[in-house]
């Protein structure tokens, strides 16, 4: 029977080993080895069953990790359509969230999150269940684009056996015969990108008041980080996981380029910086199978 617990994911603030910088597939080169996981029609019609709207509202309110730092604030501006809530069911059984963000993609159906939003680091079989992504979630409406089951996850085969390079690329099914992106738009996304320049970063962190229910942001410069990461001034915590991070950001139309997703704060307790992966050869890779899907 699963466990009806709810755990909050956000990667460990210990900075992954350093490892060299990834360099950009070219020409005939081997593309880095992904790891997948596919649902079944079964499986993805019971993630729907199982997620009602009371069971993501007690998911939300059951966690709590303090007062929401002043590096974080509620995003005011236009409705962040790709940005929303990213449900399942942990290794652990436990119920918990991320943050994801509907890109531009072949199949028009690929969503950007953190690699331990979908299975445990270096632990290949620890999988998660009962995924679907909600784009726009608030707590007044909650749900207002629908919400679109998981069939597929593609992480780096680095983070399943070894805990490097936190990306994973999902691919949802429609709803009502409408494709994630016809429906909610897309972000564009970057690959080899270096390190720099100001990005907004949005996660949906258990900080209070909003306690996972309002899309939080900050912005800042971002700059090179150990392990082949970036890092950006940011105190969201967990629940914030995976959340993009838009440079070129237009606040008009909601609209920039993923450069990195949020992965792991600098401290156990109140960090203040976030760090994210460089989307290089392995982010490529991961996208690239997802699209495909």
């Amino acid at each position: 029977m699963r466990l009806r617990t709810t755990t909050l994911l956000l990667a460990t603030a210990i900075p992954l080993a350093a490892v060299p910088t990834a360099a950009l597939a070219q020409g005939k080169a081997k593309a880095p080895a992904t790891a997948a996981v596919t649902y079944t029609a079964k499986e993805r019609k019971q993630a729907l069953a199982y997620w009602t709207p009371e069971r993501m509202r007690k998911t939300d309110l059951s966690v709590d990790l303090g007062r929401t730092g002043p590096k974080s604030a509620p995003w005011k501006g236009v409705k962040m359509k790709t940005v929303g809530k990213l449900y399942f069911v942990n290794a652990n059984g436990s119920d918990t969230w991320c943050t994801a963000a509907a890109v531009r993609s072949g199949n028009r159906s690929t969503v950007m999150a953190a690699g331990h939003c979908v299975r445990r680091a270096a632990s290949p079989v620890n999988t998660y269940t009962d995924l679907v992504f909600v784009p726009g979630y608030d707590r007044k409406s909650q749900r207002p684009y629908g919400v679109f089951p998981v069939r597929a996850t593609v992480t780096p085969d680095s983070w399943a056996k070894e805990g490097r390079t936190d990306i994973a690329a999902l691919t949802v099914d429609a709803v009502k015969g409408r494709k994630l992106v016809d429906t909610v738009g897309g972000q564009n996304v970057a690959f080899g990108r270096k390190p720099g320049g100001k990005v907004t970063a949005f996660g949906y962190p258990a900080t209070r008041p909003q306690r996972g229910q309002e899309l939080l942001t900050c912005t800042g410069m971002a700059k090179a980080a150990p392990g082949d990461e970036q890092s950006v001034p940011c105190d969201m915590t967990g629940g914030a996981s995976g959340g993009p991070w838009l440079a070129d950001f237009n606040a008009k139309t909601g609209i920039g380029t993923l450069v990195s997703v949020n992965s792991h704060g600098d401290a156990l307790e109140h960090s203040t910086t976030m760090s994210g992966p460089n989307l290089g050869a392995a982010a490529r890779s991961v996208f690239d199978q997802a699209q495909k899907r």
